[in-house]
């Protein structure tokens, strides 16, 4: 992918046949799915690509153990499909992990012992492996550092887990592949209309400030907690149809959870699951269901929403964890639609598509693990919006790129797949860029030169927050990573000092809401 050439494509074809507007989950994969059908695509987003909310999940890929209690199958049933198809087609981000649910009362063992046979039954042919039962000594074994006091047992099932804006990073690019043209940092300012209908969109390149008008059959609102601002650039007096819920999470050292097996619990105070996910060598813990008020490109995680998490994970562990020991803190928001329930915790996570009287068409909802088939039902949609010649979707066994060959690499490169092979051709013909980022982080210098070159990243915050996710890994370590990274962009990019220094200070800001405070 390459920024100024597909700057130059939009000015050179001014009509699309599809704009989509946001490069999130949905956004990506709607992309993927047009452009593979033969549709001419642009999707142009206003900040990077996943953001917000794609890059700040809590990395699983999975049915939804909660939302087989609440009686949802058909949600599950769709996400578990979803999942085994992932598996298939992303095998260098996806890959199955095994969980345990800990049980406690005598009563826990049948009770979700059922519920997760259940699971893996509604999983048919693309389940993982079966769920069993485990004894309190197996269940010690797979996680040292359970509490043991009145522990009985537990249940052992397996879940998807990937690396979520790995993945938006490889969809943008199949979507290139397939022919589509893709802009990071280039805003929707408006909508162009064509008697009541609207006709494309004004868009703003935040690089340059240029403005320029794109004609499309059909525009499609993808940009997840900012739809409803969309929607009324269309029409003002649309009324919100999103009620966003924040949730955070904690990383945490490898030591609190060693070994390759996660946590899950089934209920917390507020009536979430709670989750302590082995990740990338560290741990993973959350998620906090907060209502907003408004949607942010840069949440930050609330006092209450803190304590809640360390108060709950210290239930479960005989190591508790200290303020000292967090690596990182980061809050995303949940583009939930609006129901009457009496907490965010009880608002659908299905996917909506909605078509406003000028034809704009908004893509609300859903979660990462569905975005697929959210995708496939969003085109179904625009091709007859836009009196498009329908063509089925092609992309249940679509390989995503870098899937291509079987990966090799048994570094942390693996998470490329078959682009690892690039980045080792980096380093051989210079070997200074096999040297690590920083000393804590086991990123390299030739990843930064294949992320500017090849995933269309223009910022140091884009290497490191989503690139590589070292800004999650360990807030401190990428702060001091931060001036290595602006002079490896600033030379790719033909920048000057002052770039790289305002560079290092934006960073600077933005790492600090990463940091829990003392």
């Amino acid at each position: 992918m390459n920024r100024d050439h597909a700057v130059s494509q939009i000015k050179d074809c001014a009509a699309f046949d599809l704009v989509i507007i946001g490069g999130g989950a949905s956004g990506l994969g709607a992309a993927v799915d047009a452009a593979s059908r033969g549709h001419s695509v642009l999707l142009v987003e206003q900040s990077d690509f996943a953001k917000g909310t794609s890059s700040r999940s809590t990395k699983l890929v999975h049915g939804g153990v909660r939302y087989l209690k609440q009686g949802n199958v058909s949600l599950v049933l769709e996400a578990l499909r979803e999942r085994g198809l992932l598996v298939q087609n992303a095998p260098h981000l996806v890959h199955s992990l095994p969980f345990v649910i800990p049980n406690y009362h005598w009563w826990e063992g049948p009770f979700y012992g059922i519920g997760m046979k259940v699971y893996d039954g509604l999983a048919g042919k693309l389940g993982l492996e079966p769920s069993r039962y485990l004894n309190r000594e197996d269940v010690i074994e797979l996680l040292p550092n359970i509490e043991q006091e009145g522990l009985n047992g537990g249940i052992i099932y397996h879940d998807g887990q990937f690396d979520d804006s790995r993945l938006a990073i490889n969809l943008a690019q199949t979507a290139v592949e397939k022919g589509a043209v893709l802009v990071n940092y280039m805003r929707c300012c408006g909508l162009l209309k064509a008697g009541p209908h609207v006709s494309g969109v004004h868009l703003r390149d935040e690089e340059t400030g240029d403005e320029i008008q794109v004609q499309a059959k059909v525009v499609i609102n993808a940009t997840g907690v900012f739809a409803d601002a969309v929607r009324q650039m269309d029409d003002a007096s649309a009324k919100p149809m999103l009620s966003p819920s924040q949730g955070i999470h904690f990383v945490l050292p490898r030591e609190f959870l060693p070994g390759d097996t996660a946590i899950m619990i089934p209920k917390t105070d507020d009536g979430r699951v709670l989750f302590a996910v082995p990740w990338h060598g560290r741990v993973v813990v959350g998620t906090t269901d907060t209502p907003v008020a408004s949607a942010s490109l840069e949440p930050r995680a609330l006092a209450e929403e803190i304590d809640f998490i360390f108060t709950q994970v210290s239930r479960y562990l005989t190591r508790d964890p200290q303020r000292s020991d967090v690596l990182s803190v980061f809050a995303g928001l949940r583009p939930l639609i609006k129901a009457e329930a009496g907490s965010t915790a009880a608002l659908s996570r299905d996917h909506l598509i909605t078509i406003s009287d000028s034809g704009l068409i908004t893509l609300a909802g859903g979660k990462w693990t569905t975005y697929r088939k959210m995708a496939e039902d969003v085109i179904d949609h625009a091709e007859m919006i836009g009196a498009l010649d329908h063509r089925h979707c092609a992309t249940h066994e679509l390989p995503i790129h870098g899937s291509e060959t079987t990966p090799t690499d048994e570094t942390h490169l693996h998470y490329y797949g078959s682009d690892a092979l690039g980045i080792r051709a980096l380093i051989d013909a210079d070997p200074a860029l096999g040297d690590q980022l920083h000393p804590k982080l086991e990123f390299l210098k030739a990843e930064v030169l294949w992320h500017v070159r090849h995933e269309m990243a223009r910022t140091v915050e884009d290497v490191l927050a989503r690139r590589t996710r070292a800004l999650l890994l360990d807030a401190r370590a990428s702060l001091e990573a931060a001036p290595v990274v602006a002079r490896l962009i600033a030379q790719e990019l033909g920048k000057d000092s002052l770039w790289e220094q305002a560079q290092i200070h934006a960073y600077e800001l933005l790492a600090q809401g990463y940091l829990l405070p003392a």
